[in-house]
């Protein structure tokens, strides 16, 4: 095999490593261009990983999430699906409102105002996930509200690394969770509780938004 053919051979190798997470392109985002948001999403991830002693290429194992894309994210050269800093979370050993800015709040009486909300952005599927509790390190529960446009997905959800149940209420719309080869639809004013033990996913089939509340709670 000549040293063209090698070459090629180990970028192929290396190519299909990529998670189905980025089946977008690599090329930068322009729409990543200055945006504050993702420029301390990516501060975060770079300061979190050094902290770690880790590596791009140890990050990348750890996470399933390809070295290039981890270096733009941290290069704030590319908005991140949720589904990618999800597994980015997961490859640094924390929970994603950690890593999207989440402070402890051990207040006795805590208030979030709607204009305060920690909230994430997928401006590739338009999903929109707002954090609506304080975060309590002692008892492993989070209150979200999610928001999915019409014919948009959450993308591929990789498994918590501790026991994850959650529970979901529609509010408005018709929501399917994708999980384990089986889909469960829910509909405006229902719930659904779920432990989370592979990889899943949340859709929206319908023609209008659909909201709903998340309480998330780990087991520890």
């Amino acid at each position: 095999m000549n040293e063209t053919t090698r070459t090629e051979s180990n970028g192929a190798r290396k190519a299909s490593k990529r998670t189905s997470a980025e089946s977008t392109s690599l090329d930068h985002d322009a729409d990543a261009d200055n945006d504050p948001t993702l420029i301390e999403l990516g501060t975060r991830v770079k300061t979190l990983r050094r902290e770690r002693k880790l590596t791009l290429e140890a990050l990348s194992t750890l996470s399933g999430v390809s070295r290039a894309m981890l270096s733009k994210v941290e290069r704030a050269e590319k908005s991140p699906t949720l589904s990618i800093v999800v597994r980015i979370a997961r490859g640094l050993g924390i929970n994603l409102s950690d890593l999207l800015g989440a402070k402890p709040d051990q207040s006795e009486v805590s208030i979030i105002r709607a204009a305060d909300r920690l909230v994430f952005h997928d401006q590739q599927s338009g999903l929109q996930r707002e954090m609506l509790s304080p975060v309590h390190t002692n008892n492993g529960i989070e209150i979200l509200m999610h928001r999915i446009p019409p014919g948009k997905s959450s993308g591929i959800l990789p498994a918590y690394a501790v026991p994850t149940e959650k529970y979901v209420m529609v509010q408005e719309g018709e929501l399917t969770l994708k999980m384990g080869g089986k889909s469960y639809v829910v509909g405006e004013g229902d719930t659904i509780h779920f432990a989370i033990k592979s990889p899943y996913s949340f859709e929206n089939y319908g023609s209008v938004l659909v909201s709903y509340y998340v309480v998330l709670v780990r087991n520890r």
